[in-house]
């Protein structure tokens, strides 16, 4: 009898009792958001994570697992911010959220302390993560690709601009600390990269300087003169402080 009673204390209450147990989807979901209003992302997503256990194929399953994308990132959880998401567009391929995902993955890799209103004047573009750059880009570029008219297309499309830049200002910092080391055919290589693949960017400017250069070290002068003229007629002298001073948002 003692046994049983202990036994019925615990099933009464204590500290161990779930007080969601009874918590209807709904509710779960309402409860999860409030959470997330207040900036409690931890506690949000236990109950988005509750949620789709219980609830696994009712019409707030696919939210949550959208819902916690977003919460793990907020909660500086980068890596499996990226893991729901990608399960969330596989489980969910044709979901008419899936712009959003795709947007979502974007800026989890996309610096936001330069975002929209960021600016680039204390900011060495060279120094960030060029794996995150171009998963970055990948992500936005899926986005605009596929979803042309989606409302997170145009911000996309800005920071896509932006990104062609960063990767190619990173390909030149390589550049040069090559050619600071006197590796003038790693640098050359570098360089000829960013004026291949980055054709737009004003970086370009500052891969055919390396070039020039490069080309100098190796005593190369023909193609050193040819690098010269590409410099001179496509930035002459004058437009470098122009483009230097445009906003990163009017790259080109």
């Amino acid at each position: 009898m003692a046994n049983c009673a202990l036994v019925g204390c615990g099933l009464l209450g204590g500290e161990s009792s779930d007080k969601t147990a009874n918590w209807s989807a709904q509710k779960l979901y309402s409860e999860a958001e409030d959470e997330m209003s207040a900036g409690g992302y931890t506690q949000a997503i236990k109950y988005f994570e509750q949620l789709q256990s219980r609830y696994p194929f009712g019409r707030y399953a696919q939210q949550a697992q959208m819902e916690v994308a977003y919460a793990q990132w907020k909660d500086g959880e980068k890596d499996l911010s990226l893991a729901a998401a990608d399960r969330f567009l596989k489980t969910y391929p044709n979901s008419p959220n899936a712009d959003y995902v795709w947007y979502l993955k974007g800026l989890v890799n996309f610096n936001d302390n330069l975002g929209l209103l960021g600016s680039l004047a204390q900011q060495d573009l060279t120094e960030r993560d060029p794996k995150a750059l171009r998963d970055a880009f990948d992500a936005f570029r899926e986005l605009v690709t596929r979803f042309p008219d989606s409302k997170y297309t145009p911000d996309a499309v800005i920071r896509l601009k932006y990104l062609v830049n960063a990767m190619a200002a990173h390909e030149v910092h390589v550049a040069r600390y090559y050619l600071r080391r006197g590796a003038y055919v790693a640098a050359a290589n570098r360089a000829e990269i960013v004026i291949k693949q980055y054709q737009q960017a004003p970086a370009v400017r500052d891969a055919l300087q390396v070039m020039v250069a490069a080309y100098d070290g190796l005593s190369m002068g023909q193609l050193r003169d040819d690098a010269k003229r590409v410099l001179d007629s496509n930035f002459p002298v004058g437009q470098d402080a122009v483009v230097e001073k445009s906003p990163w948002w009017k790259l080109w």
